[in-house]
């Protein structure tokens, strides 16, 4: 009898000690993040977003559609060269938040990374800002409302890719705006003096 009771081992603490911490590392965001992924994350979707993503790496096709519309826009080239200026600010103060914040990008077991990032920080998306203020910025200069077109599908590429939460979309958009409104008001103050 006394060899029965010593085979009824309980579970060591260990283990329910690791349980509970995966347990608490599922928060809403994760969860939205796996529902994000499962529901859009189909091949030609995952396509199109790491295109989106090579596109948005360190602000670079934003930057050279500055330049071609400098290039082309001789009038206003001056406009041009400040507003891609400014998505470059916006990229900047980016990459100097996520370094002041230092959260991680999403490591669920869930949650598949489907693109390559130059940095393990998440907070806020640096493409979502960056394509934010040129949205905006270049909204401006050619008169069309670019911001409902581009920034929702590249804030929403980031979550399908598995490499930000829906919080760091949101905020990088948020920053994105807040630069892009500063330059705004920078160019006009310059084109009513001149």
């Amino acid at each position: 009898m006394a060899a029965d009771l010593t085979t009824a081992a309980p579970a060591e603490p260990q283990d329910s000690a690791q349980t509970d911490e995966a347990k608490s590392t599922v928060t809403p965001e994760t969860v939205a993040l796996r529902k994000v992924q499962g529901a859009l994350a189909k091949p030609q979707v995952v396509k199109a977003a790491r295109a989106m993503s090579l596109f948005g790496e360190h602000a670079g096709g934003w930057l050279a559609i500055g330049a071609v519309g400098a290039l082309v826009d001789r009038k206003r080239r001056g406009e041009w060269i400040t507003a891609a200026a400014g998505v470059a600010l916006a990229h900047g103060a980016s990459i100097g938040v996520k370094r002041v914040v230092r959260r991680r990008r999403p490591a669920d077991p869930q949650v598949e990374v489907l693109v390559g990032t130059p940095s393990k920080l998440s907070f806020p998306s640096s493409h979502a800002t960056s394509t934010t203020a040129a949205a905006v910025l270049y909204g401006g200069l050619t008169g069309k409302k670019l911001t409902p077109v581009l920034v929702p599908p590249m804030m929403v590429s980031r979550l399908v890719l598995g490499v930000h939460y829906p919080s760091d979309v949101v905020a990088g958009s948020a920053l994105g705006g807040v630069v892009a409104w500063g330059v705004r008001r920078f160019i006009r103050r310059r084109r009513n003096r001149g």
